[in-house]
């Protein structure tokens, strides 16, 4: 049985687990963080502690324990929690219902194309409130997607060292080729735009569309709070500078912060200026690590994408800079994660991090 909002049906459940209403209110209230309505010990004929219903729209599911039942109640928390099926279908309704302009759009039938609509209206949507209760489903639902996708500890990726590199710093660089919103960094690097808004097209592939999809839209939110702070300062005009980072929460990615860096555009012939402006974007996120007690950062290719950098010269300037930078800071990281995605970008870095010399080139 679910309970609609503003009902107080008195079915209750009882937390056989440990005999206690205290684990389940402890995983509702952790659920929906509404201090308001948190459920209510009571007991039944047999003296065992009950939960009174709380709103479904929190994510839960209560089941009715008959006075008689020996067998019928929850056992396991989990038992009382959405499904991702059911939290998927629940997000679409309420993210067309947020966005006006598509509230009529039909929904697919297969779940492919529901996780593609989710996404895209998620993509589209700019920064306001949204009720707790939605975004706490949401939050759900990131998380499993992240458990279904696997998540990767920094210290199970190997170093160049483990590979036999003679880099000077080699036990502390790593090469991994994968989904960035995958690893457990204590921050990962998002090349961002200008607006540092994030990419509003639906279902883009570029990595400022997966981090902002995978982390929420509680990311969004932050940038645009960040702006705004910012243009009050500045000016109504005011975007992020390239190579000037901004520090957010990573929400529901492994991540526990998103270091978002605007890398330097190539509209013509790649200049000196150019590849300062990058070997800044390095630079200036590392220096902002230990300030911030992030010890494990991933870098992606920085403008190399839409940003028209070239990839071979990227990786150089990168590798170059992040040498020189722990040359200077040697005790400051624990590890550096060169997070790459095509085979070539993958190649260029392992052919960099082979070299026998290391020192600044531009």
């Amino acid at each position: 049985m679910t309970f609609e909002p503003g009902c107080r049906n008195n079915w209750h459940i009882h937390h056989a687990a440990n005999g206690t209403t205290k684990g389940v209110a402890g995983k509702i209230a952790a659920i929906t963080g509404d201090k308001d309505h948190e459920p209510r010990g009571l007991k039944n004929r047999y003296g065992l502690e009950t939960v009174c219903a709380v709103y479904s729209f929190y994510n839960v599911v209560f089941f009715p324990v008959r006075d008689n039942c020996e067998s019928g109640c929850v056992n396991k928390v989990k038992d009382m929690i959405m499904n991702q099926i059911e939290r998927l279908d629940y997000l679409i309704e309420k993210f067309k219902e947020d966005s006006v302009e598509y509230r009529n759009l039909e929904t697919p039938a297969d779940p492919a194309g529901k996780k593609r609509i989710l996404r895209s209206l998620m993509n589209i949507r700019m920064p306001h409130m949204m009720a707790p209760s939605v975004l706490a489903v949401q939050d759900e639902y990131l998380k499993e997607r992240n458990r279904e996708n696997g998540t990767v500890q920094v210290f199970d990726i190997p170093t160049i060292a483990d590979l036999g590199s003679r880099h000077p710093h080699a036990e502390h660089i790593s090469i991994w080729q994968g989904d960035i919103t995958r690893l457990a960094a204590g921050a990962i690097v998002n090349a961002a735009n200008s607006q540092m808004l994030g990419c509003f097209v639906p279902m883009h592939t570029c990595i400022d569309n997966c981090i902002h999809t995978y982390a929420g839209i509680q990311l969004r939110a932050e940038c645009s709070r960040q702006m705004t702070a910012l243009r009050e300062k500045y000016g109504a005009d005011y975007e992020q500078p390239t190579a000037v980072p901004m520090l957010t929460d990573g929400y529901n990615l492994p991540a526990g912060k998103v270091i978002h860096i605007v890398g330097p555009i190539v509209s013509g012939r790649l200049t000196k200026d150019l590849e300062k402006d990058l070997a800044d974007c390095y630079r200036n996120t590392l220096d902002l690590c230990p300030e911030n007690d992030i010890t494990s950062v991933a870098f992606c290719c920085i403008s190399t994408g839409v940003f028209h950098f070239p990839n071979r010269r990227a990786a150089e300037i990168a590798v170059q800079t992040v040498t020189d930078w722990l040359d200077h800071h040697p005790d400051a990281m624990d590890r550096v994660i060169f997070n790459v995605f095509k085979e070539e970008d993958k190649r260029y870095y392992e052919q960099e991090l082979r070299r026998e010399h290391y020192g600044i080139q531009y």
